[in-house]
């Protein structure tokens, strides 16, 4: 089992530009896994299209690069069919909330337990800089000609009305925190969302995220602390509780100005997991997922009978 950062990273050369992001999220994860103690052959990192799409590329588990709003089905799969891998899945906020948005919404009904990670600049960045969902309005970017007349998208209350049970916020230059953050989206039952903010040094280094491209600014960011912000809710709280505290985390989310909020927002350790449901209404293969099903026996041979459904399809 690898217990060494360099055990999660690989040779390949990574051509991200100078001061992105990108590269501090890809730290984390790497620490994270490593402070895990995951194996290599264990998780299985799935990216979307983008420049956040290569990320799988440099982490030395499994991955599989997907197609442009597609990862999350994806990622469901994997962790349907093998309940004991450890799942990520990651992609820029144009993939995720663009493309991808009814998948965003279709995946918090489930509640799958994984981690979905957004890397979110404002921009689609690998197609010139053009506004992003999360891009606020009245923003312009270097390369538009006028500002940006959509409203923006917040990922943090969308995660959390659609259903994930974890719904975090870091910032891609707080390494450290964000390592943390990904540890505790890992190790929640159920479907985990962190929405990461970085900058683009090239479309849009000016995000109200920093100072500057290459700073991370603690007058434009503070950590949510838990003695005076509680973000779970659990069997203990009644009903009224658990919809008084809701209401705080929501307006919580809001809060995206001169100060900006980052930390854990919501956790939910009411709600069981998909593959607890799939249990509940599978008792007699309870704990046999489709990974670990038998195909054949020692010799080899299918230990599944399918002649009828040939003999019903040559009928046909």
């Amino acid at each position: 089992m690898a217990n060494n950062i360099s055990d999660y990273k690989t040779d390949i050369h990574n051509d991200w530009c100078a001061g992105c992001g990108d590269f501090g999220i890809l730290n984390s994860i790497q620490m994270a896994l490593c402070e895990l103690n995951i194996a290599n052959h264990n998780a299985v990192i799935f990216s979307g299209i983008g420049c956040s799409g290569k990320t799988p590329h440099f982490i030395n588990t499994y991955g599989i690069h997907t197609i442009h709003g597609r990862v999350l089905p994806f990622a469901q799969g994997a962790k349907i069919s093998n309940p004991q891998i450890t799942v990520i899945a990651l992609g820029g906020d144009g993939d995720g909330l663009g493309i991808g948005a009814g998948h965003f919404v279709a995946a918090g009904r489930r509640n799958v337990d994984m981690t979905y990670i957004i890397f979110n600049n404002g921009v689609y960045g690998l197609t010139k800089g053009q506004p992003s969902p999360t891009l606020s309005q009245g923003i312009k970017t270097k390369n538009s000609i006028n500002k940006n007349i959509n409203c923006s998208i917040n990922p943090i209350e969308l995660a959390i009305v659609t259903g994930f049970t974890f719904v975090a916020r870091g910032h891609s230059f707080d390494i450290q925190h964000l390592k943390n953050l990904i540890i505790s989206a890992i190790s929640h039952k159920g479907l985990s969302f962190i929405d990461v903010i970085q900058p683009c040094p090239t479309y849009n280094d000016d995000m109200h995220t920093v100072n500057s491209a290459n700073t991370f600014s603690s007058q434009s960011y503070y950590k949510l602390n838990q003695s005076t912000y509680d973000p779970i809710i659990s069997d203990r709280d009644n009903k009224l509780t658990q919809y008084e505290k809701l209401n705080k985390i929501l307006i919580k989310s809001h809060e995206f100005g001169h100060k900006i909020p980052i930390g854990v927002f919501y956790q939910n350790n009411i709600i069981s997991s998909y593959q607890d449901r799939l249990n509940d209404i599978t008792i007699s293969h309870k704990n046999i997922s489709p990974a670990s099903t038998k195909i054949s026996d020692s010799n080899h041979n299918p230990s599944t009978d399918i002649s009828n459904l040939i003999d019903e399809i040559i009928l046909k």
